[in-house]
């Protein structure tokens, strides 16, 4: 990819990112935006699925946030791997570099990450659960990008990087769903399992290369990214690299592999809160 085209990319989300007000409208955006998804998946599903209809509000609750998540993932995993592989801007620095492109998509996912806490936190209220990781894992997410909207000149490669772990949730997705349909013991079932186990040791490959951006650049990423923010970042990226990745990891493994019945609703819903809510 040439400059040039990098260049009508960017000019195509050729906004002024500075005022707040365009910064507010964006997130604001993102969460009515995947607010959106969140209830067609409801409508459509209750039209179009008995089992749907047949599960109780907590478990319907689940099923239409993982579909929106899974959407979301792919959002995710498109501008992740452009940055990743593609983009010269931040190819040639991932301290300090932003393109609009990056300043649209990293605003939309801030409004989604608020509709997920959102939703962890309404359902927890209303269906009497609480599951610490998904807490910590949602607040850190929204925090994270949250500090991009009050530190205009924080570089976006690392938080776009923290998008592209939204890898895993296109398969997480799939896997719930069979669940609950009854289809958790088939092939495809076991195929798409090996996938999201394969995403997972993906996902924990991209924390070691996010580690290495900061000890490599450290005190460039420090005062880019301003203490406050830093720390937030960084306590992030340390619970997930020492908690939440090896313990998805172990659990979707776990669950390949167990005998237990997976199409059961308890057990279905108690893996998709412990390890499939992020």
């Amino acid at each position: 990819m040439n400059l040039t085209y990098a260049g009508a990319l960017s000019r195509a989300y050729d906004w002024d990112y500075i005022l707040w007000e365009v910064r507010l409208k964006l997130l604001a955006a993102g969460f009515f935006i995947y607010l959106g998804v969140f209830l067609l998946t409801h409508w459509l599903s209750s039209w179009i699925s008995a089992s749907y209809r047949d599960l109780s509000a907590k478990q319907k609750v689940s099923w239409n946030i993982v579909i929106t998540r899974a959407l979301f993932g792919v959002q995710s995993c498109t501008v992740g791997l452009w940055a990743l592989l593609i983009d010269p801007v931040f190819q040639a620095d991932q301290v300090y570099s932003q393109q609009n492109w990056s300043w649209f998509h990293c605003l939309i996912a801030a409004g989604f990450f608020l509709l997920e806490n959102v939703v962890v936190h309404v359902s927890n209220v209303l269906f009497r659960v609480f599951d610490p990781l998904v807490v910590i894992h949602h607040l850190f997410a929204f925090g994270g990008l949250l500090g991009l909207i009050t530190n205009v000149k924080s570089g976006h490669y690392l938080p776009l990087m923290g998008l592209l772990l939204e890898m895993s949730t296109p398969s997480g997705c799939i896997s719930f769903m069979l669940s609950k349909i009854g289809w958790a013991n088939t092939l495809f079932w076991k195929a798409n399992q090996w996938v999201l186990i394969h995403m997972e040791h993906c996902r924990t490959i991209l924390a070691y290369h996010m580690w290495w951006v900061c000890i490599s650049h450290w005190n460039e990423v420090v005062e880019n990214l301003g203490f406050p923010y830093f720390i937030v970042f960084f306590m992030g990226l340390s619970t997930l690299t020492l908690i939440l990745n090896p313990y998805w990891t172990y659990k979707s493994t776990q669950f390949l592999f167990s005998s237990v019945n997976k199409s059961f609703p308890n057990t279905a819903m108690k893996r998709e809160s412990s390890d499939k809510l992020k």
